[in-house]
């Protein structure tokens, strides 16, 4: 740790479905994961974040725990259906309470609170009509950011709009293995959009007080070999996955060839005039998600660990030869990250980088002696 600089901040992270529980308690309203894993097949087990860690009632005792731990910073998310049951309204104090309860057990351990406003658990009854798909959702969060914003800007100073749009948009509303599990790219793509101007929207309406960012899951492509085929489905994995959100964010609009890969899918008419400078608005820190980069073939594949693409691409993604993998069946090749946020700085130059995300899964087990050797 000393080789990192004074003002470096070691953190952890959750999201609120996966770690709260007490899904149906203090006036809590249901969202599209609560509906989504009911479905038989969605998820393995059958299993729900009813009660998953139960931190809504041990949130103390965690964030003792994070403090024994030298933590510095801890991201955690705030759950939309805790704090509008119906996505929209009057909200709904007992949840603001407990945020207002948990930032303040995080501040008395000297551990800095970081906020994300979006962690994917939509309230069930925005989907209903539309939800990402909607351009009338991206409204709706302003709102709600506006009404979190307010109760505890006096003790936060940074904020994340949205964690991995990409993932809420093309897994949720594209593959559909994501809530709310539909299988439209045509919607997925109006998703992403309606997810951006959403961040833009929320920023404004949190006022400019204290910093805001937005957390990106990004992938870096290579192709499998040097192969015009492979070169041209690696440079559309990353205009997919990165470009689509890096570069209307930092103001240059949509890629004009993602545009025209889409053109048979969709005529965008979902972008408006003033939608793109929304987006583009000030943005203090950028967060980066890495857990992996892509080696992408355009040859159909099916060997372990290799996986089509999303978003009609052509394009497969496949384990390179000679490299461990996670339990995911995902490469480990931590040098990715380093190459990432290199690029970043040269080709985007954000005010600031925050990693905000980084691991790998494994199927740890914790020892005889009660502990888990990493």
């Amino acid at each position: 740790m000393d080789a990192f600089p004074e003002g470096f901040l070691w953190g952890v992270a959750t999201s609120a479905y996966q770690v709260e529980g007490a899904v149906d308690e203090d006036g809590r309203g249901p969202s599209i994961w609560d509906t989504f894993c009911r479905i038989p097949g969605t998820v393995r087990h059958g299993d729900t974040g009813d009660v998953a860690c139960d931190q809504y009632h041990r949130y103390e005792e965690d964030v003792a725990l994070m403090a024994g731990f030298g933590v510095e910073a801890y991201r955690f998310s705030v759950a939309w259906p805790r704090i509008q049951p119906e996505g929209r309204g009057t909200p709904n104090q007992p949840g603001l309470d407990h945020y207002r309860r948990l930032v303040d057990a995080l501040n008395r351990h000297g551990i800095s609170p970081l906020p994300t406003l979006y962690h994917w658990d939509l309230p069930q009854a925005l989907e209903d009509e539309g939800g990402w798909g909607n351009r009338d959702t991206a409204a709706r969060f302003a709102e709600y950011a506006a009404i979190v914003h307010r109760s505890l800007r006096n003790d936060v100073h940074s904020w994340i709009t949205l964690n991995e749009p990409w993932v809420a948009a093309w897994l949720g509303y594209g593959t559909g293995i994501h809530a709310p599990g539909r299988t439209d790219d045509a919607v997925a793509l109006a998703a992403s959009h309606h997810l951006l101007l959403a961040h833009g929207l929320a920023r404004e309406a949190m006022g400019g007080d204290g910093e805001v960012g937005i957390a990106l899951n990004l992938q870096p492509a290579l192709p499998a070999t040097n192969g015009p085929r492979d070169v041209r489905a690696a440079r559309l994995a990353d205009l997919h996955m990165n470009r689509q959100f890096l570069d209307p964010l930092f103001g240059r609009g949509y890629p004009a060839e993602l545009i025209e890969h889409y053109r048979a899918v969709s005529d965008m008419r979902f972008v408006r005039d003033g939608d793109l400078e929304v987006i583009a608005g000030p943005l203090d820190f950028l967060g980066v998600n890495y857990y992996r980069r892509h080696t992408v073939t355009a040859e159909t594949r099916s060997e372990p660990g290799a996986d089509e693409l999303p978003g009609s691409l052509r394009a497969w993604s496949v384990l390179p030869s000679g490299v461990e993998a996670t339990a995911m069946a995902w490469p480990i090749e931590p040098q990715g990250l380093a190459d990432l946020l290199i690029e970043l700085h040269r080709d985007y130059g954000p005010a600031r980088i925050v990693v905000t995300e980084n691991g790998a899964a494994f199927a740890d087990e914790p020892a005889s002696d009660g502990v888990v050797h990493d």
